[in-house]
């Protein structure tokens, strides 16, 4: 189990806020108590709190860029056939430096892109930024074990792994009176409706995603 959080600015001003991404990752460290690590780029900032398992070494850190330095993941799961994707994708050309299914999981999008979902086996919820286009794309396996969390509005967009993440990165701490409605009445509330106001649990779906690009 890992933990990852990340601010994608549509707005210049909200870049003065990517500073609170270090807060974030500690927040998440229950998660992933071995490693933390951050990413910053003109729009984005990312962070990862890590919990080795695949591969322990710091070849497998995260945040993970590519080669090519135009590709940035953060990643919570594992991937079950990752040994099997990565024969393939060794076959069209793509050379590996680490011994994890976050590399795999990486390039496998950059030659798949969304189609990537198709062939993944596992439980996962990840995000990719391309610095190329100022995009990004949030995806959750098709049975939601991991959790996403979002929340958006003009300025920007904030995602993470726990509700722990979004509230260290600053999003207004209001509660949504529909959701406490119905938790009074059901005793739980269902996904993807949390608890605070405008804040929403990505929806589980072999291609669930959410894609933005600044502006």
């Amino acid at each position: 189990m890992c933990g990852f959080a990340g601010i994608l600015a549509f707005d210049s001003s909200v870049k003065n806020d990517f500073h609170k991404i270090n807060d974030a990752a500690k927040a998440l460290q229950s998660r992933g108590p071995d490693d933390m690590g951050t990413y910053f780029d003109e729009n984005i900032a990312l962070g990862h709190s890590r919990l080795a398992i695949i591969d322990t070494s710091n070849s497998g850190k995260q945040p993970f860029t590519d080669i090519s330095k135009r590709y940035t993941l953060v990643f919570n799961g594992e991937i079950f056939n990752y040994k099997e994707l990565r024969k393939k994708l060794e076959l069209k050309g793509y050379h590996f430096k680490s011994q994890s299914d976050t590399e795999v999981l990486l390039y496998q999008y950059i030659e798949e892109k969304e189609n990537c979902l198709k062939e993944l086996n596992g439980e996962f919820a990840f995000a990719v930024y391309d610095n190329n286009e100022n995009s990004l794309f949030l995806a959750r396996d098709r049975f939601g074990i991991k959790p996403l969390y979002y929340y958006m509005d003009k300025k920007k967009l904030i995602f993470s792994s726990e509700m722990k993440g979004l509230i260290a990165l600053g999003i207004p701490k209001e509660i949504d009176q529909a959701s406490l409605q119905t938790y009074l009445h059901l005793n739980y509330i269902p996904s993807p409706h949390p608890i605070i106001h405008n804040v929403s649990n990505l929806t589980a779906a072999p291609l669930a995603k959410l894609t933005a690009n600044p502006h």
